[in-house]
């Protein structure tokens, strides 16, 4: 059966909890405050609750990752509404994430609101980001070029690190686990006056595991470390600035990298007068990665810096931000490329209108590259509260993705079979537009989120093959059709949320589906406290992927299971033990170029106590 058929059976089918849920919720439940509705600023510019963001978004809080203690960030990621994550195998090992079935590189990471990522390549160096150094994460699915630029095509990830509250002075932690995995971590905080400080680092290393079948265990090292101070001035505004670097080593079949990640970003933010706020960013992200192989040592360090402005104008219930942002990408490498070196500058807007129940959100952004020229890009959302806990959402966005250097400017390479690749000055960005349909409901324990879309992607970048020889070329479209829903209960010391998501993204030309991509997952967490002891677990279920774009080379689906506890056993200490894929279930999400499979790691436990200095 065809997506397009399933698809009304599936909105029917969740349509009676959807309806249903304002008759069966008690009058307290409707007419109390819901609690369930974090505050997030990756959705819009300033502010806003989940729900007045208009917008599909998932907040992973402290608590939830303190619970989880996963091993590395794609542990938190994996099964969240609209994320698929591939891996090369674990443990530092490359790793892409896809949100609403796009491409890696179609993906903003942000960390304290500075952008990572590598400039050759595009993607995310999501595999070197210490997961220990994070406080909560802000997932937004669907575009946001309008509001950042290139690449916001499938939606927006910010990682938000450490921030120690005022009080807490600091903690030490230390585990081991099998693999021959050994970690410790610790940080320290001091306020003076309207001055806080705080520093924190983590030194991780294990043996690893098999990454290919009779293969040897593959290696991951790292050390990383946050420094934060904030001074609160007494305009009411604030002064900051913050840095993370994360380095180390990770093996791989026929090599080895050394790596270093890093942003360093400086933020203003001060009121000029009751109706206007400004904020200013300056910032710099490096990722820089050598590699030493069998066939050849190489050398890729990018740098990011960017100048962003932002002002927001207050008029009653309505506000007007607008502002401008200049980006210059950097490349230093052993690869001599056409150019390593461009610019881009934005003006861009969002105006937020509230009419009582109903909400309206507008956004333009234009953007000029000296590489690829102008790009303009805008959304629309409407959204309309039934009461205080039922809402209803519209809305429409493009967006595009930028051509990499490796896209444009690769010279000219011969590989020992005969073959070449080369990059493309002529490419054009990828240019995508979006249509989404969300209903949710908060009340105070629980909360339910559906939400309807479809992207079409045009002037797709792929690789060309003609003969031995290719190149990347503007060639295909492709249409991305997918539901999300997700709900969760809090109360009586039991925390449960259940994440579903259903996809197609279909290769229009061929109407196959596009690589790599599962076309289901399920996610569900369910903790309960017991007094001085916490317990919990997680299942992760996710469907069968093809690693080719002829769908020829099928990958089966997979379901694991993840099991944790905690005990506090005195003041200020506690154990936390971890155990991952408990059933030992042998499965991949990517093949290498001959055929073998890069294998998941099987079991894993893991054992730390920390002490918390208050």
């Amino acid at each position: 059966m065809g997506f397009s058929k399933s698809v009304p059976a599936l909105v029917m089918s969740g349509f009676p909890l959807i309806l249903l849920s304002p008759s069966t919720a008690s009058a307290d439940d409707t007419e109390a405050a819901p609690e369930l509705d974090p505050i997030v600023v990756t959705a819009t510019i300033g502010p806003r609750t989940a729900g007045e963001s208009l917008s599909s978004v998932t907040v992973i809080e402290e608590d939830a990752i303190r619970r989880e203690a996963p091993a590395e960030f794609k542990d938190l990621m994996r099964g969240q509404p609209g994320i698929d994550v591939v891996t090369n195998g674990s443990y530092g090992k490359n790793t892409s994430v896809f949100t609403r079935g796009t491409t890696n590189d179609s993906s903003v990471f942000l960390v304290d609101g500075v952008r990572l990522r590598s400039a050759t390549s595009g993607g995310a160096p999501w595999q070197y980001f210490p997961s220990e150094l994070v406080e909560r994460v802000e997932i937004v699915r669907g575009p946001r070029s309008a509001l950042y630029g290139a690449d916001a095509v499938g939606g927006v990830i910010q990682a938000f690190t450490l921030d120690p509250k005022r009080g807490n002075k600091g903690w030490v932690e230390a585990g081991t686990g099998n693999f021959n995995t050994q970690k410790t971590s610790a940080g320290a905080s001091a306020t003076s006056g309207a001055t806080r400080f705080s520093l924190s680092g983590l030194h991780k290393e294990t043996d690893g595991t098999r990454i290919a079948e009779d293969g040897d265990d593959k290696g991951f090292r790292n050390t990383a470390g946050i420094g934060r101070i904030v001074h609160e001035l007494p305009s009411g505004g604030e002064a900051s600035a913050v840095m993370m670097q994360s380095e180390g080593n990770t093996e791989f079949d026929g090599g080895n990298t050394d790596f270093m990640i890093r942003t360093v970003g400086f933020n203003l933010d001060t009121p000029i007068s009751d109706y206007w706020d400004s904020s200013v960013q300056l910032s710099e992200a490096a990722d820089e990665q050598d590699n030493f192989r069998t066939a050849g040592d190489s050398v890729f360090n990018t740098k990011t810096r960017t100048a962003r402005w932002e002002n927001t104008f207050t008029g009653g219930v309505h506000e007007l931000a607008v502002g401008g942002e200049l980006q210059s990408d950097e490349v230093e490498s052993s690869t001599e490329f056409e150019e390593d070196s461009r610019t881009n500058a934005a003006l861009f807007g969002q105006l937020r209108l509230n009419f009582g129940p109903s909400d309206v959100q507008l956004s333009l952004r234009g953007d000029d590259n000296e590489a690829y020229g102008r790009q303009e890009t805008g959304g629309v959302a409407l959204g309309h509260s039934f009461n205080r806990s039922h809402r209803m959402r519209v809305s429409y966005g493009t967006s595009f993705r930028a051509p990499t250097f490796n896209d444009l400017y690769y010279p000219l390479e011969t590989f020992s079979f005969g073959g070449t690749y080369a990059g493309n000055p002529d490419l054009e960005p990828e240019e995508g537009s979006s249509v989404e349909i969300g209903f949710s409901g908060r009340y105070q324990a629980w909360y339910w989120d559906a939400a309807i879309y479809q992207l079409d992607v045009d002037d797709l970048i792929d690789i060309q093959t003609v003969g031995v020889d290719s190149r990347p070329v503007n060639v295909n479209e492709a249409r991305i059709r997918g539901i999300e829903v997700g709900s969760g209960f809090r109360a009586n010391d039991w925390d449960l949320a259940v994440k579903l998501s259903l996809l197609d993204p279909r290769d229009r030309e061929t109407d196959n589906r596009l690589r790599r991509r599962s076309h289901q997952s399920l996610r569900v967490d369910l903790d309960r406290q017991l007094g001085a002891w916490s317990v919990g677990g997680t299942v992760q279920a996710s469907g069968y992927r093809y690693d080719d774009a002829d769908n020829e080379d099928r990958l089966p689906g997979y379901a694991t299971l993840n099991l944790r506890a905690g005990w506090e056993f005195a003041r200020d200490w506690n154990a936390r033990l971890t155990l991952q894929n408990v059933t030992d279930k042998e499965y991949a999400t990517a093949q290498q170029f001959d055929g073998t499979e890069y294998l998941a790691a099987g079991t894993a436990g893991f054992l730390s106590v920390r002490y918390d200095f208050r």
